[in-house]
């Protein structure tokens, strides 16, 4: 069963994280008239999971700030408009959570002069490398050994499970999210390779660090089935027609964000830390003050 807001965060030692962000009770003492708040995507033509993860509500009616925390896909296939579009945002950080296998195959990022490239790799759990062995094959008995019958959508979780128990993935997490709370950087912008699974950790972990309601963060994360499935339905049928795979829909547990998946890391976050305060003080290493310094660059009034 997936785990409320308010379930994660009780602990010992929860009240100090509850003093730093807004919560569910404190919203009802604030008069501020809330409205809903579209997803604000970047249009681009070479990439099509760009977004601003502002403009959404917090606890307490405040809006997080619109303009410097973005998320996205990867940025190697960009346009000179694209480039354009992006240089207009002022970025000063791009970070890329990428593995160096995902940079080889897609390319490195293209970025408006001036944007500081970061690469902070994030483990996929072995996930890029043998979806294109299973593709490259070409062997439709060993694809359907390696992806169906669920295997493809356990894998999934298995990688959700590594945002929690790998160490290394919880420092590149930690070290974005400081990088997110210091006012030097600029506005930045996370991104992976499709920007739904390492990044839609990120960017869930941090709209609820800044006291976003959970419904909002959860439909930002499963907002990329949306402004994925035109790009996505294209590649299956690519390789279809190519005689790479008989079965495509075979990957579309590896293409999905599903709630399962996040539910998955949540769990783990209980098993491994019994609440999401000790996973971010603990397993993060994040201290209130690094806490309170993302929320007040993040959210106005904070």
């Amino acid at each position: 069963m997936p785990l409320s807001r308010r379930a994660l965060l009780t602990t010992t030692g929860a009240a100090a994280l509850l003093s730093v962000l807004p919560t569910e009770a404190s919203a009802r003492t604030r008069t501020r008239t809330r409205t809903a708040t579209a997803i604000r995507q970047i249009p681009l033509q070479g990439a099509v999971n760009v977004r601003d993860l502002g403009g959404y509500l917090t606890y307490d009616g405040a809006p997080v700030r619109q303009g410097l925390a973005y998320r996205g896909d990867h940025l190697a296939k960009l346009t000179d408009a694209d480039l354009t579009t992006l240089a207009g945002l002022g970025l000063g950080t791009v970070v890329d959570l990428r593995i160096p296998l995902e940079v080889q195959y897609d390319g490195a990022d293209r970025l408006p002069a001036g944007t500081a490239p970061v690469a902070r790799p994030v483990t996929d759990n072995g996930l890029f490398g043998q979806l294109m062995a299973a593709i490259g094959s070409r062997d439709p008995v060993r694809q359907e050994e390696m992806l169906g019958g669920g295997r493809a959508a356990a894998f999934m979780r298995e990688v959700y499970r590594t945002f929690v128990t790998d160490a290394a993935n919880r420092a590149a997490l930690a070290a974005t999210l400081r990088d997110l709370a210091d006012p030097r950087r600029g506005p930045l912008l996370l991104h992976c390779t499709s920007g739904k699974d390492r990044t839609g950790w990120t960017s869930w972990l941090l709209l609820t660090l800044l006291g976003v309601p959970e419904t909002s963060a959860r439909a930002d994360y499963l907002a990329s089935n949306t402004f994925r499935a035109a790009y996505d339905a294209r590649v299956r049928e690519g390789l279809k027609q190519s005689g790479l795979m008989q079965n495509p829909d075979l990957i579309v547990p590896l293409q999905e964000v599903r709630d399962a998946y996040l539910d998955t890391a949540l769990d783990q976050v209980r098993t491994s830390y019994g609440s999401l305060f000790r996973y971010v003080s603990v397993g993060l290493g994040l201290e209130l003050r690094e806490l309170a310094a993302l929320r007040a660059r993040l959210v106005p009034d904070a």
